[in-house]
């Protein structure tokens, strides 16, 4: 054994482990029990020696049932660290094995829709893939994007915040922002992650690496992936009454653009997809498309070709999650028949046969102004459309997330049946 090796062997004999003192059990039950076996042997030889027979199995016993309760104690101690709060060792043990069995999902999108559907899918597999664009131009995103030439942290941070393994004070720490004061000039308006994200790029020497550093800070269940690792425009052609049709760059002004979106475009159309993203969909039991914006979330990723290749040659189980609420701005006065149609506009009608979509409206009346429900449109559908509950009832122009994972895994179930 080198010195190292031996050296990290004296580290388990360290005070204050509490681990010394099963360990010395164990050797002392090994040692009881090693005497009861020779007792026995003895007497199977002929040897009845001074312990009757009933004695020599009594200290075996004794020995065996002191291993028992020495490993028992080293294995709480050793997985004591992995329970958090009422929670029992064998609790977190069974439900972990469980999510490390669970399907392999992909999640394509950005924004808030993508977060809420990460955090519901957590609960039922720890196999997720988080596909992210990075179009992103707006807000601290934008800022760090064009005053340091990285891609937009913005989305990555959100989707990392809800596959943590444990939401707490990291995770808020995480998606702090610092406010707009005169005291904060410089950071204010950027969150922690992104700045951290932003930082960790520059460390590691690469965007990809700063992510995946990232991940392991908050001990994620999954990975999150950039759609593409280059940088992209997204285009929009907007249609007004007044001017026809005008054409605006960047993400964050086509939603603020006088008109409607008629189409979206990546410039430059040519870009290579990111290859562990095309990876992953290829080996997808279920892909989800959505929620979240459609023309500046969803089409993004789709628009990048490769990844719609593989997804039309994934034998995964295809959905698109339509959102629960028209967006202003983006999707002002659609039905779920419209949001097929743009994605049969800009990558064809197959790549989704599956639509899911809400069917719950009781609470289409708490909704802010200039936002409607987004209502099922039989009449225009050319999918198989699955219409179910899936309101948030605290923000009913969101999903809920755990109504939205368990409808996915069911909806899975049923495909796979």
């Amino acid at each position: 054994m080198r010195a190292w090796d031996r050296m990290r062997a004296y580290t388990w004999f360290r005070p204050g482990l509490g681990i010394k003192r099963w360990l010395v059990l164990i050797a002392v039950g090994g040692a009881v029990a090693g005497l009861g076996l020779s007792l026995l042997a003895a007497r199977a030889v002929g040897w009845p020696g001074v312990v009757p027979g009933w004695g020599a199995v009594l200290v075996l016993a004794v020995g065996g049932a002191a291993i028992v309760a020495g490993l028992v104690g080293v294995n709480r101690v050793l997985l004591a660290p992995f329970a958090r709060g009422d929670a029992s060792v064998i609790d977190v043990l069974y439900r972990h094995r469980q999510r490390e069995r669970g399907p392999k999902v992909v999640a394509i999108g950005g924004g808030h829709g993508l977060a809420t559907l990460l955090r519901g899918l957590k609960a039922h597999t720890s196999n997720i893939t988080a596909i992210v664009t990075v179009a992103d131009d707006g807000g601290s995103s934008g800022r760090l994007r064009r005053a340091l030439g990285v891609l937009p942290p913005g989305d990555f941070r959100n989707c990392i915040a809800a596959l943590a393994d444990d939401e707490a004070l990291t995770t808020q720490l995480f998606q702090y922002r610092f406010p707009a004061t005169s005291e904060s000039a410089g950071v204010d308006g950027h969150t922690v992650g992104n700045l951290f994200i932003t930082a960790m790029a520059d460390v590691t020497g690469s965007f990809e690496r700063a992510v995946v550093e990232s991940s392991k800070v908050l001990a994620i269940q999954g990975q999150v992936l950039p759609s593409t690792l280059e940088s992209v425009t997204l285009v929009g052609d907007l249609r007004a009454e007044s001017v026809g049709v005008s054409r605006v760059a960047g993400e964050s002004h086509i939603t603020h653009a006088a008109g409607s979106i008629e189409r979206v475009m990546l410039e430059p159309d040519d870009v290579r997809a990111y290859p562990g993203a095309v990876r992953a969909i290829l080996d997808a039991d279920l892909i989800v498309a959505g929620p979240g914006s459609l023309y500046t979330s969803v089409l993004p990723n789709l628009l990048v070709r490769e990844i719609a290749r593989a997804i039309a040659a994934s034998r995964a189980v295809r959905v698109y999650v339509c959102n629960v609420a028209t967006q202003k701005g983006e999707t002002d006065g659609y039905a779920v028949g419209d949001h097929v149609a743009a994605l049969e506009r800009h990558v064809g009608g197959e790549l989704f046969p599956i639509v899911l979509a809400n069917a719950n409206f009781d609470r289409a009346g708490r909704l802010p102004p200039d936002v409607e429900m987004v209502k099922p449109d039989p009449a225009r559908a050319g999918y198989v459309l699955h219409a179910l509950d899936l309101v948030d009832p605290l923000h009913p122009w969101r999903h809920d997330g755990k109504k939205l994972a368990h409808a996915l895994i069911r909806l899975l179930e049923q495909e796979r049946a």
